[in-house]
């Protein structure tokens, strides 16, 4: 029997709470393969399925809650914060805001889904003024959908999943170790891209001190406002006489932008 079979059937449901509690707040402990076992668990052995869903939902409650609270609290600073373990930093934040503009609320039913965006979008919420109970609402859809989608795999397929984890554990130390290579090279690219982008971009950068005695002088720079409008509703705060400028527009309206001045864009 495998190892995580052995421990679903030792534990029970507070392991299945532990676990999933722990990766919605940002632990890289996968619940997804617990949820399935215990969701094939449930086809032979005393385990109930409307039980697993109970643990697991409030387990998810818990911890997006405390998401949630942080973001109101912080702002957009815990999103910055999240952002910074991200493999592209520099869009996570765009991205994340975005997307929750996009669909709103409702983006939470499939947000636990998307890799990045399960951890981002209750602070998020909670960053813009979200109401709790709406938040509530459709946090407690998506975690159902997500984790009866992961019970509901277990329990169709549950004669073959202790036969896949027997092939997993049975490939051995050295096809993990490949894997594990092949991600370390690919987080070592984007270090270096970034790097690169950094090296490039630091020319073209200006300080608060540095635009402040500008914007009093005669030609003084046009400063545009690109953050999204979510960022804008989290943060009201704006550089003086800056202008709104939505970040897909700034191609198509950048030859109405004066050619005499200089053009400073600030974001999140």
């Amino acid at each position: 029997m495998h190892p995580l079979v052995e421990t679903v059937l030792k534990y029970g449901l507070p392991f299945v709470f532990v676990n999933v509690l722990l990766e919605q707040i940002g632990l890289p402990i996968p619940a997804v393969p617990t949820l399935i076992v215990a969701g094939a668990l449930t086809v032979e052995h005393d385990i109930r399925v409307a039980h697993v869903l109970l643990v697991a939902l409030v387990a998810c409650l818990i911890a997006d809650s405390i998401w949630y609270a942080l973001g109101h609290r912080l702002g957009l600073g815990i999103l910055k914060t999240l952002c910074r373990i991200s493999l592209s930093p520099d869009s996570c934040v765009r991205q994340t805001s975005s997307a929750f503009e996009r669909w709103g609320m409702p983006s939470l039913l499939v947000a636990k889904f998307i890799p990045g965006f399960s951890t981002v979008a209750p602070p998020l919420a909670g960053a813009i003024g979200r109401r709790p109970l709406a938040f509530l609402f459709y946090d407690a859809g998506g975690s159902l959908i997500w984790a009866g989608g992961a019970v509901l795999l277990g329990r169709v397929f549950h004669r073959a999943v202790e036969r896949a984890l027997d092939f997993l554990a049975g490939i051995g130390t050295g096809a993990f170790a490949l894997l594990g290579t092949a991600l370390f090279l690919f987080i070592l690219l984007k270090w270096w891209q970034r790097r690169r982008f950094y090296r490039a971009l630091r020319m073209a950068r200006i300080t608060v001190e540095e635009l402040q005695p500008l914007l009093s002088g005669k030609l003084a720079p046009v400063v545009l406002d690109v953050r999204t409008q979510g960022a804008r509703m989290a943060d009201p705060r704006r550089i003086p006489g800056a202008r709104t400028l939505e970040y897909g527009e700034i191609e198509a309206k950048a030859s109405s932008l004066p050619g005499d001045r200089q053009i400073v864009l600030y974001c999140t």
